[in-house]
Order: C-alpha cells, then sequence, then structure tokens
C-alpha cells in the first residue's frame, strides 16, 4: 500500500508539471515533537528534522494547493527511575496543503497528512530495539504560515496535530504531535 501512495503521489507531482503555475522547490527544517499519552503521561519534548521536496500549484489568485514528499524525524523522551528512555518515529509524510496567499508573500496553509511509518525504535539506557507496536500510517493535520521573499527562499511554522492514535492496540491512545520551524526554496518564482 506504501509503494502505490507514494507511486500515485510521484505521478500526480510529475503530472501538475504541465500546469502553468505550478512551482517546485526543496525545504528542509527543525522539529520539536511529543506525545500525547491518553492517560496524561508528561513526555519531554524531542529534536529531529524535517527535509523533502513540495510542489505549489496555483489554483486562483490568492489560493494554491501544495502537496509535498517529506522525510520526518519525530518521538519523544523521558527519564524514568534515573534511566533515558527515547521513542525514535521515522516517518514518510505526505501533507496536501491548501494555502490562503497574502500580495506581500504571507501564506496560511492547513490541510490533510498521511504519514508513513519507516521505522519505530524504542531505546531505554544503552539498548535500543526496534518495536513494531505502532500503526503503519499516522493521519494528523498541519496548520501554519509561510512567507516567501521575492528570490524564492521562504521560512515556514506548522504544528502537526496527530489526530489517531499511532498505538496497534490503541492501548493507551497515543498521538503525535510536532511542531516544525523551516526553510524553503521554490524554483522559478516571484512573490508566490
Amino acid at each position: 500500500m506504501k509503494k502505490t501512495i507514494i507511486f500515485a503521489l510521484s505521478f500526480f507531482l510529475l503530472h501538475s508539471t504541465q500546469a502553468q503555475k505550478t512551482h517546485f522547490g526543496v525545504k528542509g527544517g527543525i522539529n520539536v515533537s511529543s506525545l500525547n499519552f491518553e492517560d496524561n503521561s508528561s513526555y519531554d519534548s524531542k529534536i529531529g528534522f524535517h527535509a523533502g521536496v513540495l510542489a505549489h500549484i496555483h489554483a486562483a489568485t490568492h489560493w494554491a494547493i501544495q502537496p509535498e514528499l517529506i522525510y520526518s524525524l519525530e518521538g519523544a523522551k523521558k527519564t524514568i527511575g534515573g534511566t533515558d528512555v527515547k521513542y525514535d518515529f521515522n516517518y514518510v509524510n505526505v501533507p496536501v496543503l491548501l494555502q490562503y496567499m497574502v500580495n506581500d508573500g504571507l501564506r496560511l496553509e492547513a490541510g490533510p497528512q498521511l504519514g508513513f511509518l519507516v521505522k519505530a525504535k524504542t531505546k531505554t539506557g544503552n539498548v535500543s530495539v526496534t518495536n513494531k507496536n505502532y500503526q503503519s500510517v499516522a493521519v494528523s493535520i498541519p496548520v501554519g504560515a509561510g512567507y516567501l521573499t521575492s528570490s524564492g527562499l521562504g521560512f515556514d511554522a506548522r504544528y502537526v496535530f496527530g489526530l489517531a492514535s499511532i498505538n496497534k492496540k490503541n492501548n493507551p491512545t497515543l498521538q503525535s504531535n510536532v511542531f516544525q520551524f523551516g526553510i524553503f526554496y521554490q524554483f522559478n518564482d516571484t512573490k508566490r
């Protein structure tokens, strides 16, 4: 299923090159991720990164759709009885954002995101174990804003709300939430 969805997205991105107002770009940045447990357990945020590609497709004067393909390192950490426990999740995220563009380069954005789990590890002290107790697909909603300069360089910030439990057994319910701060470069564009 993962291969089918990635193939479909790749086809969509390649097909969109025929549209006159499609601009491609690259992006990367920092993640500050956390896990939200149903029992309100307190976990510390974990720093990671994200990197990938985007296709900015103009739909109207102030509206655009922006699908992305992003590799993202997420998770959380906690000290239990003097031992550090880290949860590491590697995802290939596919957000499809609806953007409202203000004339000065500001963009407001939101939309659905599917995250395809590549790897999940739990590290307790010096022992790292691959964990298969997590869903292969995570569903979330990114909400944020960005700013594109006339040179094609831009900056964005978003918060990704986890909508469904990433645990296979849903016991306890576990959601992943991520702050993302990034830089992107959009080719062949001016102020859009």
